[in-house]
């Protein structure tokens, strides 16, 4: 029988700590990882706890600090060897802060040996609801809060925290973060996913009957298909979902992505470039922070550019427009292919070499 596997991700310390120790408390007979990564020393901590008390607490020193590493060393095979002992109900693991989630997901739902003995119940997100608005639209980079889980981290607050909130199949504040803060969190999370104020509401019988779909989070955070939103209605937070089947321009791209980066709001979706017809990007971004770069290949689908952006109060008019500016115009259009057959378009430090993505 397999093990019901909770993971548990966040930013904020306290915050992690308070749903950790609320899960402890309500899952009879669970067991509890809690992971640090240290960057500065490379040294990964862990401690594992059930209703005894602490049960282990060792530090792992990395090749690199860095979350692959973490996974790979210790985190997995500390999952799977928990399950084996069949000693506990359900095993609750609380990631490194800033850690997403899908590289454990992907593991657990993909390795057979993984997903013989664990079964993904929930994905977490625990947030702090004093400033969850500056976290979640923030524009600092997770090394000025310390956050960071490697010396080459340049992720940005806002865009880890939005991302967390957005992959989770349950969100838990530490306590009510007002109605603005509330409408943000909704608007961000999947229209699936349970929104808690006080981890002391949670349902564990719930929890563990909970089966997380890594496709359907994937599908919500990374939107590459034509798929409508549910409508934002009655509430504090605004979303456009800007879609079309025109590529960006690659040079107004490079000239102009902090017209539809930048601001308080976050930014999330795919798109195309005319010089690299087959590679899928990746767009995500918060608070004025953006990530932009490959991440696979459009393969059969039909390629387009699809950004989604949230935030608070009035909807920016200027937003469409800017996404509209941004695309190739019908007339420039692609039928000559010799237009766009270059050897190098200018967006090499972000999507690689244009040779390598052809």
């Amino acid at each position: 029988m397999r093990t019901p596997l909770i993971v548990v991700t966040g930013v904020d310390e306290t915050a992690m700590d308070s749903a950790l120790m609320s899960l402890s408390w309500d899952l009879a007979n669970a067991v509890v990882v809690r992971h640090r990564i240290d960057p500065l020393h490379q040294v990964l901590s862990r401690v594992v706890s059930d209703a005894t008390g602490v049960i282990e607490h060792e530090t792992t020193a990395l090749e690199h600090a860095c979350t692959s590493c973490a996974l790979r060393e210790d985190v997995l095979p500390t999952l799977e060897r928990l399950a084996r002992e069949h000693r506990w109900s359900a095993i609750v693991v609380g990631l490194p802060l800033s850690m997403e989630a899908q590289q454990v997901t992907r593991a657990v739902s993909r390795d057979r040996r993984l997903a013989r003995r664990l079964r993904l119940a929930q994905l977490v997100s625990a947030v702090a609801a004093a400033d969850v608005v500056d976290t979640l639209l923030s524009d600092a980079a997770l090394a000025e809060r310390g956050l960071h889980t490697g010396p080459d981290d340049d992720r940005g607050v806002g865009e880890v925290a939005c991302a967390l909130v957005e992959a989770c199949d349950l969100v838990v504040l530490d306590r009510d973060p007002g109605p603005e803060g509330l409408d943000l969190v909704r608007a961000l999370a999947r229209p699936t996913a349970h929104i808690a104020s006080g981890a002391d509401s949670l349902d564990p019988t719930a929890l563990l009957a909970g089966r997380h779909s890594p496709a359907a989070a994937e599908a919500w955070s990374f939107p590459i298909d034509e798929t409508p939103l549910a409508t934002l209605t009655g509430s504090l937070a605004w979303r456009l979902d800007l879609c079309s089947p025109r590529p960006f321009h690659p040079e107004r791209l490079l000239e102009n992505v902090e017209s539809l980066g930048a601001g308080p709001h976050r930014s999330r979706g795919c798109f195309w470039v005319p010089t690299r017809p087959g590679a899928l990007q990746h767009w995500a971004g918060a608070g004025g922070q953006l990530s932009i770069g490959t991440t696979g290949r459009w393969g059969r689908r039909t390629p387009l550019t699809r950004i989604v952006l949230t935030g608070l109060g009035p909807t920016p008019s200027d937003l469409p427009r800017a996404f509209e500016d941004l695309l190739l115009t019908p007339q420039e259009g692609l039928e000559d292919q010799r237009t766009w057959a270059v050897v190098e378009d200018g967006l090499e430090p972000w999507l690689g070499d244009v040779l390598d993505a052809a």
